[in-house]
């Protein structure tokens, strides 16, 4: 016999968060230690920064994939891996 949770009635508890934090820290496409996961009202909001959109877009598909009835909010900001095309003058 299985035990099926409704985890998609509520908030979603820790041991998702911890799955998640897993997910990112273990999955060799995703590989990012520096994403972390706050429990906001009814959503699990990815707090972080990775060096491209495309990057964050990968990194939410597949935890969206993985917990499809979780609510997945983002907040993770994109850093300028390149070198500026520009020399910054500084007064």
């Amino acid at each position: 016999m299985t035990h099926h949770r409704d985890i998609g009635a509520g908030p979603p508890d820790e041991y998702v968060e911890a799955e998640i934090q897993r997910l990112l820290a273990e999955d060799p496409a995703v590989a990012e230690q520096g994403i972390t996961v706050v429990r906001r009202e009814r959503a699990l909001v990815l707090y972080g920064e990775v060096e491209s959109a495309h990057r964050r877009a990968e990194i939410l598909r597949r935890v969206s994939e993985r917990f499809p009835d979780v609510p997945i909010a983002s907040d993770i900001g994109v850093i300028r891996a390149q070198a500026p095309t520009e020399i910054e003058q500084l007064p």
